[in-house]
């Protein structure tokens, strides 16, 4: 079944009502690094260790309000054995509450058809608003590239331009372990894939053993921004983006690469390879 873009690009997803409280934002800041040092205080805010300063991670927007994996139902005529997540980005556009409910509404924003063989990019948007106000907090855009479903009749764009890095190096440089098990906690944060808890369907996939989420990879580049551009003030959070070009697996250093104009990538220390490239952080405009 071929998909059909007037299909794609008017699909309804529902909204995702969701309450979240200490727990769970103790939770995602544990699941992408936080408080690996117990004595740094800035970090222990994350956690819900202090009973007198406690925050929400920024990147936690990326799990708020989560439709799931809608691309894998027939309807969408999507082949979701071969997609794969390509790019990711958020805007905080007000700070997130460490407790509160909020509402997620997605919709495709775009679908590029690459041609026969060559796939389809899939462009798509997440608001997130408070559940009583209505306030939008963040916004949060992704691309998914649909690799089995090229040749459809589609447009060939626009296609989004990733940004340039600086030829010069870095300005910092940060790294951060995972865990062998860091997928097995991230998984709790609404993504149950099998791919990344499933020795035996990573072993149908290709990889030797489970791979850790893009996002969890994602939150740990979220998390050396915060550290290194924010000094870890979540108010000072405006943006991030980045194109995801490699896999990780559970317990690989994490280096990040952070130039003082904002730009960054994600290396992988034991492999030598780039796991988010392209990237791009921008401080919040506040007033």
């Amino acid at each position: 079944m071929a998909i059909d873009y007037d299909t794609l690009m008017n699909f309804d997803l529902p909204e995702v009502h969701q309450s979240y409280g200490a727990a769970e934002v103790a939770r995602f800041g544990l699941t992408v690094g936080m408080g690996q040092d117990p004595t740094d205080m800035r970090q222990l805010a994350y956690v819900g260790a202090l009973a007198d300063d406690r925050r929400a991670m920024p990147a936690m927007v990326n799990v708020l309000g989560h439709p799931g994996f809608w691309l894998s139902r027939p309807e969408t005529g999507v082949d979701a054995v071969k997609l794969v997540h390509a790019e990711q980005g958020f805007t905080i556009h007000e700070p997130i509450p460490v407790q509160g409910a909020i509402i997620g509404k997605t919709r495709v924003t775009g679908l590029v058809d690459k041609g026969e063989g060559r796939g389809a990019l899939l462009y798509h948007e997440k608001q997130v608003r408070d559940a009583d106000s209505g306030l939008l907090l963040a916004t949060c855009r992704g691309t998914t590239f649909l690799r089995g479903d090229g040749g459809f009749g589609g447009p060939d764009g626009p296609v989004r331009q990733p940004h340039m890095l600086p030829e010069t190096a870095p300005d910092h440089v940060i790294e951060t372990p995972t865990r062998p098990e860091q997928a097995l906690h991230y998984r709790w944060n609404a993504d149950p894939n099998p791919l990344h808890l499933d020795p035996r369907f990573a072993g149908r996939a290709g990889f030797e053993r489970p791979i850790l989420h893009g996002l969890c990879t994602f939150g740990f580049a979220a998390h050396a921004l915060l550290a290194v551009m924010c000094d870890y003030d979540a108010g000072l959070f405006g943006s991030m983006d980045g194109r995801f070009t490699a896999f990780v697996y559970p317990g690989e250093t994490l280096r990040t690469e952070i130039w003082n104009d904002g730009s960054f990538r994600t290396r992988v220390v034991e492999r030598d390879q780039t796991a988010i490239g392209n990237g791009r952080f921008r401080l919040r405009m506040q007033g």
